[in-house]
């Protein structure tokens, strides 16, 4: 029998059961899959059991039903109208998800999808930003359209850090443990009921990992965890955190889920068609595919060759510090002894991860491997499948860019993820019946520019509303923890206006992503803050530990903060998560992305304020030099200069201008009752447009039909 978790799945679920009275026994089975998070109504079956548990526990439904008391359990199930709604969503969900009936699929031929991070919900903390994002909504959207897939990740105890900032604006990074306990992870046994284990070799060692079982619908997700008890202190470490500084511990944490990911698959007896390699973090897979074929007598070409036939990768980024290189002895060490176990030279694996075989002098890098590796490659939107040919043709050959076998699949976003719930009821209202089944359709959406403008406002000052009440009390707390002045503390109670149009930009704090133009003419910005008809700014990001340039950018934003109208029109929110961007792309007006083109891959925050109604001001890069049509948005030329300075010059007066002369404007104009609406035509053109272009139903639909190795659907 396949041990794939599926039995210590249910384990779980029946040990949840004994503490729940019959009525609720749902809510056990509901705890342990995050399907519940999409399900209509599974948030909030949960947050009904006590709102401010709820959002102490982080949204969290196994932290919640643990800590009830037997009492109001008791009560809950009395609550007869309670019952029946916890009965409701359960039966949405059993209709979505059969695990029994999902493995099933996968021995027909299934797709394994490897990636360093996964942000399926904010109470499992593994993930960065926006490549967790996307592999996040990937699961979600593969488990709706029962795409047979298996997802592997690496089982982070401290995840990605937590950000404190002090008065002047420099963070502050810490780091809390998470507790296998508190997640509906399950450790996955052998025939014999021990914890599943697997090992693999480095640095002339053997580095041991047990396997935890995480259902995302009817998505297993394996998560790789080094903290067992065989590994010494240093290997114990190696899963500790998300994108640690240390290039020796990350190459290892690669290796783990690259060779480690493809060794825990078979461990429980799943052998996959296709591997998508979701970035070059998993690279080293396709060594392992080939390597159990040369253990029965292949040669290596050959074994190499029909990996490569199995293999799928996917580059998310151009920049630098995405695609990562390593001196060769530095990869020989960690490679220990796997060039023997492929009857291979050492020279032959490092010359895979070489733009130049037989350079000795260059250093091999994961994104050349994972290309060298696969026999399909994508970018991850148009424009990005043209900047990566540019790239990395020279590692297929070839002496023309467009001859580079790299494609593109846009990035899509999760309707049921990302659309807010008020969002929802107006569509629902005035789309077509079943559309939500179907938010890839064009058709679907024509239907929008019917909806009477006063109700699609309404819906708008809704979000808009819930968004400031949120960020009154998080900047509040925000401002007291930094001991800031108790001005400042004070203008955090009125901070941002329900009235005015307010602009979100928010995402990794990378130089690229250029912060900095919102402040770049302060004189001008300070303007358009407190002028007549204002704009309020909320920001939130993150820059990486060892990105000094980003953390700058926080610091220069921060010494502006006692300027006219700055504290209450301007917000930092702390800790950027995906709890802070649900609520972000749903209230904000008007989304702000500002990378130095072509930086931007694809980028997908737009994409979910677009969903709710927000309107874009973009840089022609990355998803929206696809996106941007007259109307349903602004745009920012994407021209590149090779001088940085005059680029961003230009850029700036450009963003400056299209504040001053069409947002401020079109946002402020009202109609007798009160509706702006030219801005309304605006969101109509919006959601007609992108929604169903940026659909995660589309991206999904196009890797099966496209890049994945599966038989025809029956």
């Amino acid at each position: 029998m396949v041990q794939d978790g599926r039995r210590d799945h249910a384990r779980a679920v029946a040990q949840r059961e004994l503490r729940l009275p019959e009525p609720l026994l749902p809510l056990a089975r509901l705890a342990r899959n995050y399907r519940w998070s999409w399900t209509r109504g599974g948030p909030q079956v949960f947050a009904h059991l006590g709102r401010h548990r709820w959002e102490r526990a982080g949204e969290n439904p196994i932290r919640v039903l643990r800590d009830l008391t037997v009492t109001e359990l008791e009560d809950a199930a009395e609550d007869q109208d309670y019952v029946a709604e916890v009965a409701r969503v359960a039966a949405e969900f059993d209709a979505e998800v059969d695990l029994d009936e999902a493995a099933e699929a996968l021995e027909g031929g299934a797709v394994a999808f490897l990636c360093a991070e996964f942000a399926v919900h904010p109470s499992l903390p593994i993930y960065s930003g926006g490549l967790g994002a996307l592999a996040g909504d990937i699961l979600k959207e593969a488990s709706d359209q029962r795409v047979p897939m298996v997802a592997v990740g690496l089982f982070y105890h401290q995840g990605y850090f937590h950000q404190r900032l002090d008065p002047s604006g420099q963070q502050h990074e810490y780091w809390v443990e998470t507790h296998a306990e508190d997640l509906p992870a399950v450790p996955v046994t052998d025939d014999d009921g021990h914890p599943l284990q697997i090992s693999v070799p480095m640095q002339g060692r053997q580095v041991h990992a047990r396997v935890w079982r995480v259902d995302v619908g009817r998505v297993p997700l394996y998560l790789l965890d080094s903290d067992v008890e065989d590994n010494g202190p240093l290997d114990r470490w190696i899963t500790a955190r998300l994108y640690v500084s240390d290039r020796e511990l990350r190459l290892a944490q690669y290796a783990l889920l690259g060779l480690g990911g493809i060794r825990a698959l078979r461990a429980m007896g799943i052998e996959p068609t296709t591997v998508h390699l979701n970035e070059g973090h998993a690279a080293l897979a396709a060594l392992e595919l080939a390597r159990s074929e040369v253990a029965e007598g292949v040669p290596f070409e050959e074994a190499l060759e029909h990996a490569r036939q199995r293999t799928l990768f996917t580059t998310h980024t151009p920049v630098p510090a995405g695609n990562e290189t390593y001196p060769p002895d530095q990869m020989l060490d960690l490679l220990g002894s796997l060039p023997d176990e492929l009857g291979v030279d050492p020279q032959r694996l490092l010359d895979l991860g070489r733009v130049h075989p037989g350079n000795h002098d260059e250093h091999p890098g994961m994104t050349v491997l994972g290309l060298r590796t696969s026999s399909r490659a994508n970018g991850v939107s148009r424009l990005h499948g043209q900047v990566a040919r540019g790239m990395w043709f020279p590692v297929f050959g070839a002496s023309d860019p467009e001859a580079a076998p790299i494609g593109h699949v846009t990035n899509g976003v999760h309707h049921p993820t990302w659309m807010a719930p008020a969002m929802r009821r107006l569509l629902d209202r005035h789309l077509p019946a079943g559309w939500f089944d179907h938010v890839e359709d064009p058709g679907m959406w024509e239907a929008v520019e019917a909806i009477p403008d006063a109700d699609l406002w309404a819906v708008r000052d809704e979000l808009r509303g819930d968004l400031i009440e949120f960020v009154r009390e998080r900047s509040l707390t925000d401002r007291l923890g930094r001991s800031e002045t108790s001005d400042y503390v004070q203008a955090a109670a009125r901070a941002l206006d329900p009235g005015v149009v307010t602009l979100g930009f928010a995402r990794r704090v990378a130089t690229y992503k250029r912060l900095g133009l919102l402040m770049h003419d302060p004189e001008r910005a300070l303007a358009l803050l407190g002028g007549p008809r204002p704009v309020q700014l909320l920001i939130a990001g993150k820059a990486h530990p060892a990105d000094e340039a980003g953390k700058a950018l926080v610091r220069e934003l921060f010494a502006l903060k006692g300027a006219g109208h700055v504290a209450e029109r301007v917000v930092f929110l702390e800790d950027y998560d995906l709890a802070i961007a649900r609520r972000m792309v749903a209230g904000c007006d008007v989304w702000v992305n500002l990378p130095r083109a072509p930086m931007e891959a694809s980028g997908t925050s737009g994409m979910k304020s677009a969903l709710n109604g927000g309107v874009q001001l973009s840089v022609d890069d990355g998803w929206w030099a696809e996106g941007f049509e007259d109307g349903n948005g602004w745009s920012i030329p994407g021209q590149t200069e090779h001088d940085d300075a005059a680029q961003d010059d230009r850029d700036a007066e450009t963003l400056y201008s299209l504040l001053e002369q069409q947002v401020v404007p079109r946002f402020f104009e009202r109609g007798e009752d009160g509706v702006p609406a030219d801005w309304v035509a605006m969101v109509k053109a919006s959601l007609r447009t992108l929604a169903p272009r940026f659909a995660a139903t589309r991206m999904v639909r196009e890797y099966r039909d496209g890049m994945y190795r599966l038989p025809p659907r029956g």
